[in-house]
């Protein structure tokens, strides 16, 4: 579950108050609005990578608000994917686990799990400059997946895709909230994607959220 309840966070003259939202355990919610209009804001503050001035954020049963980032339970892919340049895929996937010191055992038979469901096995052993676009987004995808997150934060990750790496990405991203039951909130700019993906839809306008 994901429940922000009167969000307020100013970033110099940009400011937001009183932002509500709430997303049940399970389900996959989508945030639409006008480009700068604070939507990747609120996943920020989500994540943890934003401080909020005043409200709640749950996640799950717990007020996370004054959680560091990693002990959230947040998957996050950004809009840009921010994969590691030195890093090899598999090192990709293996990160957050890592950070977490779990047995080097546990890490491979995860990474290879995260291959497998995001198709990427063949792919293992490459850097992030070999990797196609729908490539990178998979890593991106698996790597904010490798925690075994309760809530997963996608900015904009089919933005910029051809149609037919869309409709393929749209599969997958159906596929893996079908097969982890992760809570997602998902920003984007189509409606047609929106529709397709979501069970429930949210806009953003003059600094606040509704339901629609």
């Amino acid at each position: 579950m994901i429940a922000l309840k009167n969000i307020s966070l100013k970033q110099g003259s940009f400011e937001l108050s009183g932002v509500n939202l709430t997303i049940a355990a399970g389900e996959y919610g989508v945030l639409m609005g006008r480009s700068g209009c604070g939507k990747t804001t609120i996943l920020e503050a989500i994540c943890g990578l934003r401080s909020i001035e005043s409200g709640s954020i749950r996640l799950g049963d717990e007020e996370v608000a004054g959680f560091p980032p990693a002990e959230r339970g947040v998957g996050y892919v950004p809009q840009d994917r921010a994969l590691f340049p030195t890093m090899i895929v598999r090192e990709q996937l293996a990160f957050a686990l890592v950070l977490r010191k779990q047995p080097q055992t546990q890490i491979a038979a995860r990474v290879n799990e995260l291959a497998k469901l995001l198709g990427i096995t063949q792919l293992l052993d490459r850097a992030p400059d070999k990797l196609s676009g729908g490539e990178a987004q998979r890593v991106a995808l698996g790597r904010a997946l490798a925690h075994r997150p309760a809530v997963l934060c996608l900015d904009e990750p089919l933005a910029a895709l051809d149609e037919e790496l869309h409709e393929e990405m749209c599969r997958l991203l159906e596929h893996v909230h079908r097969e982890t039951g992760v809570t997602v909130l998902h920003i984007t700019h189509s409606p047609s994607e929106a529709k397709r993906l979501a069970g429930c839809h949210f806009r953003m306008e003059n600094g606040k959220v509704t339901r629609e």
